[in-house]
């Protein structure tokens, strides 16, 4: 019996001992065992008690092999645990290495681990929206639990340390059991970068690097940029894209619920993107508030996808309705301010104990109905009133298509506000004083002389009242006389263009009436756009048609805008644009592009005439005339027929967070 009990603690130990680092010696160390075999420490278990005392039940006292969380050392603590009742010893379960905890300690700071100068969050800091960082940590009923692990202790890293030479990290976004996330500086690019860190040795390893490198294959500018993932000794890491000008959904949320159109428009981008990801056979599996950003140009971005998951073990299974409920649960709390899910989270209220899911025109009356329809048949199972299920991103991208156009608020114009003026006016003088002074002692007004002049003033000086009065009339005059010359000006302007532009139409008869025009003074028509589309050869796919819609909107800060490039074209080598379509061929004089910060661009039109929109950069000509600058006036020396337009952007200007990016905001067609 001893020899079987002994046997199997050395097999535990073992275990222990395979998944238990080296100690660094550089770290203090703790209360940990000394260097012994497995044997050794197999047979200290099972036949030795420790420091003489013996359990309650006559048992000897065993001990416990586990490792120390991260942090305080890499050995192997010994703890004293009671016998079973059979005299063999007890391996307790470490604790969160067999279940999943009730709480995703990624989403929230690090509360175990000693403090790290510079690497804890700093409430002043200006942390990327993009971190995956709660600091309520509520449970996420969106699959927020880490699946079970070893917990390979995550390699302790500081602030200063630098990844493969390159990464300087920066500050410690948030820590878990399985993996770090930091802000760091790529110093060979001067920029900022996200960085998940992870022991090599974690089941979870494998799985995070092919996920990051599936999601780097993406390529779509929707989803936040994954840079790279690396196996380099003991340590995993997985580099990712930073926006520092980025608002997660969770703080857009704080004020309260969200307008239609903004609804919508989260809604609609992020129902695209996931349905593109999914035909390229790629899911997130944990979409969260925290997930999805939004830009100061209203473009919605998405962190994490593939790799958020495979951080916390989540399973793939059901990924098309995980994603999609994903959605419907931000649309939900998007459009009611409520987390449709017991608990609250986020900052949100959560639905009361046991409770079903409330309609949102029960939480919030003037909610839009055709969102709120889609909310509900998302996440309601069955949904009411017999509506129809919606299980895919497909479907839901499809669905929201139908909805008519909720139309963006027109922005509120600010009263006019009330000015001080350039010149103070003059204090209204005392009429009733100044009768009293000028009543003769008689008590008697004698009624002035017409045409007289005026009599001379009692005080031996003017008072200043009489004074600021006459400064005013100078003033007036002065203004009536220089409003008479702008006048008498302009209608002289006004006479001399109609002689000059009589002139340039042609002669007139003996009756005054022109006889004939100039070939040359044709007058230049507006001619209508029937659509706009990204044109990306050599991308993965059209970039950002969801905004496409900003462009000639009207709208202060709308624009249709490329993705972030590391380098400009010229160095990369290519270029990307729009395809203007006339809806048939017109004759085209002349076009002009307004562009957000200096840019290149070229205007050229198909080889062939008719047939359908072309593909490839090589269905269109050589340049028909090339601009560059914020107003771009692309004049063509003679008209042209097309039905196409290609504005194929050939130098980008610097955007704030280093990347290269266009932006065009308006392309008015003229023939």
């Amino acid at each position: 019996m001893a020899d079987r009990t002994k046997d199997r603690t050395k097999a535990v130990v073992e275990r222990a001992a395979a998944k238990t680092p080296v100690e660094s010696p550089n770290e203090a160390t703790g209360e940990i065992t000394a260097p012994l075999s497995a044997d050794e420490i197999a047979a200290e278990l099972a036949d030795r008690p420790v420091g003489g005392k013996r359990g309650a039940d006559g048992g000897s006292a065993a001990t416990q092999v586990m490792p120390l969380p991260a942090g305080a050392n890499s050995a192997t603590q010994v703890l004293p645990v009671p016998a079973d009742a059979n005299g063999a010893t007890q391996v307790l379960p470490v604790p969160g290495a067999d279940q999943a905890p009730a709480e995703d300690p990624a989403d929230e700071p690090e509360t175990g681990a000693e403090p790290d100068a510079g690497a804890g969050l700093d409430a002043g800091a200006d942390l990327d929206a993009g971190a995956d960082l709660d600091a309520a940590a509520e449970p996420d009923p969106v699959q927020d639990a880490e699946a079970p692990d070893d917990h390979f202790p995550v390699p302790e890293r500081h602030s200063g340390d630098k990844i493969a030479g390159r990464y300087r990290l920066e500050e410690r976004i948030s820590q878990s059991t399985a993996f770090s996330s930091w802000r760091a500086v790529d110093e060979k690019l001067r920029r900022a970068v996200g960085v998940h860190l992870l022991a090599a040795g974690s089941k979870r390893a494998e799985g995070v690097l092919a996920a990051a490198r599936s999601a780097a294959l993406l390529g779509d500018p929707r989803f936040v940029q994954v840079l790279d993932a690396v196996q380099e000794g003991e340590l995993v890491y997985v580099i990712r894209e930073w926006l520092p000008d980025a608002t997660d959904l969770a703080t857009l949320l704080a004020p309260g619920p969200m307008e239609p159109y903004d609804a919508y428009q989260m809604a609609r981008q992020l129902t695209d993107a996931i349905a593109a990801a999914h035909r390229s056979g790629r899911s997130h599996l944990r979409l969260t508030p925290r997930c999805v950003l939004r830009t100061d140009t209203g473009q919605y971005r998405i962190n994490g996808v593939a790799v958020d998951a495979a951080l916390r073990g989540l399973p793939d299974q059901d990924a098309e309705l995980t994603d999609t409920r994903a959605i419907g649960t931000l649309l939900y709390a998007a459009l009611t301010h409520h987390w449709p899910h017991p608990e609250n989270r986020y900052g949100l209220p959560g639905l009361p104990e046991g409770g079903t899911l409330a309609p949102p025109e029960q939480l919030r009356p003037e909610v839009h109905q055709g969102l709120a329809e889609l909310a509900v048949r998302v996440l309601s199972d069955p949904p009411p009133r017999g509506l129809t299920p919606i299980t895919s991103p497909a479907a839901l991208a499809k669905e929201i298509a139908l909805l008519p156009k909720i139309r963006q608020p027109a922005p509120e114009q600010p009263g006019p506000e009330r000015t001080a003026p350039r010149y103070p006016a003059p204090p209204r003088p005392d009429n009733r004083t100044q009768v009293l002074r000028t009543v003769p002692p008689g008590g008697h007004r004698p009624a002035p002389a017409p045409f007289a002049p005026p009599p001379a003033p009692v005080a031996p000086a003017p008072r200043p009242g009489r004074r600021r009065a006459r400064r005013v009339l100078q003033w007036t005059v002065s203004v009536v006389l220089l409003a008479a010359i702008g006048y008498g000006s302009w209608e002289l302007a006004g006479r001399l263009g109609t002689t000059t532009q009589k002139q340039a139409l042609g002669t007139t008869g003996g009756a005054g009436v022109v006889s004939s025009a100039s070939p040359s003074a044709k007058p230049v028509t507006a001619l209508q756009i029937s659509q706009i589309q990204s044109f990306n050869p050599f991308g993965s796919g059209p970039m950002h048609p969801e905004l496409i819609s900003e462009i000639n909107s009207g709208s202060p800060n709308g624009a249709w805008q490329t993705q972030g490039y590391y380098s400009d074209l010229p160095t990369i080598g290519h270029g990307t644009g729009l395809l203007v379509d006339l809806g048939s061929a017109k004759s085209v004089s002349s076009v002009e592009v307004q562009f957000l910060g200096t840019t290149s661009a070229e205007l050229r039109v198909p080889s062939a005439t008719g047939g359908s929109a072309p593909t490839t950069l090589d269905d269109f000509g050589q340049p028909l005339a090339k601009a560059s600058g914020t107003d771009a006036q692309f004049q063509l020396t003679s008209p042209v027929t097309s039905r196409y337009l290609l504005i194929w952007l050939t130098s980008l200007p610097k955007d704030r967070d280093g990347s290269y990016r266009g932006q065009v905001s308006e392309i008015k067609v003229s023939g």
